[in-house]
């Protein structure tokens, strides 16, 4: 258990469209997750009436590979495309 907390907690390297939300890395990706949902809260882009939906302003569009509208699900998948 303590090896797959160790992968996670691993500092992995930040795509320049996801750096402008959550900063320069390297950083974990919970840490990452962190920067993501206090940028989304802080902007009001999670949906009202669908919480798990987020609506993407242009910074998260870039991540999201363009979409406007991306579920919490969606966006771990699409989020990782941007670490290394």
């Amino acid at each position: 258990m303590a090896k797959a907390n160790a992968a996670f907690m691993k500092p992995m390297n930040i795509s320049s469209e996801l750096a402008v939300i959550v900063g320069k890395g390297p950083m974990p990706r919970s840490e990452v997750v962190k920067g993501l949902w206090a940028y989304i809260k802080k902007n009001g882009l999670q949906d009202s009436k669908n919480k798990r939906n987020i609506n993407a302003d242009a910074n998260l569009k870039a991540v999201f590979g363009g979409k406007s509208v991306v579920n919490m699900f969606e966006m771990t998948k699409l989020v990782s495309k941007h670490l290394s």
